[in-house]
């Protein structure tokens, strides 16, 4: 039994009091019962009963530290993962959350607690690492639940900071884009490479890491295709290969003048051979377009970068950019060349068409206006058919029921 009953006196008379012991290992009591045998039913009803139905925990299943949780929550999870992923959240772990809590027993965390701490970390760092640094505390705590060391887990219904609104999409034109291209190919190093990489991203949405892994037999030049199946990031310093995003393999339309620079690009290479590397065999390090001091051109003053990425747009009078922008600029390009969100969320591997018009909504504000021009165009010719029924032209831009004359 998990409860013990005895009885004490008070003014009134006899009485029965429950004790027990709480999921936090302290030990307690509920008073009041006139009755032993009420006493007794509460007992079964809230303390057998939850350790009947899995939901009681001992003292000694509390005391297992939060850092014994979080490893067996890490090794459950690491086979399913991307090796980024896991960094990721290892990082957060010795980075915010290993020394506050590591050798707490995780039956002692709170609500308030991890409230407290969440809200302070929330003064000082972004909206998106606070929001990590909670999903790994959840994760130990869902983790404890489900293992019965806690009943219920401290970090439900935590408040977090609000995120601010998407950052305002930056399109190139296809000029621009073009002229940030030539420019690249005039590099000192790989001229051919950094411009079709430049036209790559540009023109076929690939995020950097995809443009990493593409290899030279993934590129379809007869049939005008791109075959995106792998993912190269650098985790720790080391370079990994895993799936792309989402682990949405999929096919990219290739424009003849992407294929064109592939084809220069990659004319001394085998069919295995990764289609864009270093000078040293290592994928192409990921251009940053911020940097240390301030540099002027063309009577703009810019923060000074001598990457080769950010070099080109300052050559082509274009404000330097991240690389992924030009993703949205394949986006931008796509839709005003007639594509649909279908299409678009094919090219860019989102797994869903609401993610697809989520992140780019802007992109179809001029379907609105189609719709209204449609319809314009329908209700027209609907109201020249009822008049010509009539024998009578329909007034110019005015549209009359003949029923209602």
């Amino acid at each position: 039994m998990a409860y013990s009953i005895d009885s004490y006196q008070t003014k009134k008379g006899k009485r029965y009091r429950v004790r027990y012991i709480q999921p936090d290992g302290k030990a307690t009591t509920k008073r009041g019962f006139q009755r032993k045998m009420d006493a007794q039913q509460w007992g079964d009803a809230y303390v057998n009963a939850a350790k009947i139905d899995g939901t009681y925990v001992t003292r000694e299943a509390g005391a297992m530290t939060v850092r014994q949780i979080y490893r067996q929550w890490m090794e459950a999870r690491r086979p399913a993962l991307k090796e980024s992923t896991t960094a990721t959240d290892e990082r957060v772990w010795r980075t915010h959350i290993e020394r506050e809590y590591g050798e707490r027993m995780i039956r002692t965390l709170t609500h308030s607690e991890i409230q407290t701490y969440i809200s302070g970390k929330a003064s000082t760092l972004s909206p998106s690492t606070v929001s990590k640094i909670y999903g790994v505390i959840k994760g130990i705590c869902d983790t404890a639940v489900k293992d019965h060391r806690i009943s219920k887990s401290p970090a439900d219904d935590i408040i977090l900071p609000r995120r601010e609104g998407r950052r305002l999409h930056r399109y190139l034109t296809v000029d621009q884009l073009l002229a940030v291209a030539d420019e690249a190919g005039h590099a000192r190093i790989q001229p051919d490479s950094k411009r079709a990489i430049v036209l790559l991203l540009g023109f076929c949405g690939l995020r950097w890491g995809e443009m990493c892994g593409l290899k030279v037999e993934d590129i379809d030049f007869a049939r005008h295709r791109i075959h995106v199946r792998r993912n190269v990031t650098r985790i720790g310093g080391e370079w990994v290969e895993t799936t792309p995003k989402s682990h949405e393999m999929r096919d990219v339309p290739m424009p003849r003048i992407v294929g064109d620079a592939l084809l220069q690009a990659t004319k001394d290479k085998q069919a295995g051979d990764f289609a864009f590397r270093t000078s040293d065999g290592k994928p192409p390090r990921n251009q940053s377009a911020s940097g240390k001091g301030v540099e002027k051109r063309g009577g703009h003053a810019y923060r000074a970068n001598r990457t080769w990425f950010v070099s080109a747009c300052l050559r082509a009078g274009v404000e330097p950019l991240p690389p992924h922008d030009l993703r949205h600029t394949a986006a931008s390009i796509a839709v005003h060349a007639g594509a649909n969100v279908k299409a678009l969320q094919r090219m860019l591997g989102h797994r869903q068409a609401s993610m697809t018009l989520d992140v780019y909504a802007d992109l179809f504000d001029s379907d609105l206006d189609d719709v209204a021009r449609v319809i314009d165009a329908t209700v027209d010719m609907a109201g020249d058919r009822t008049w010509s029924k009539y024998g009578q032209d329909a007034p110019s831009g005015i549209l009359y029921s003949p029923e209602r004359q």
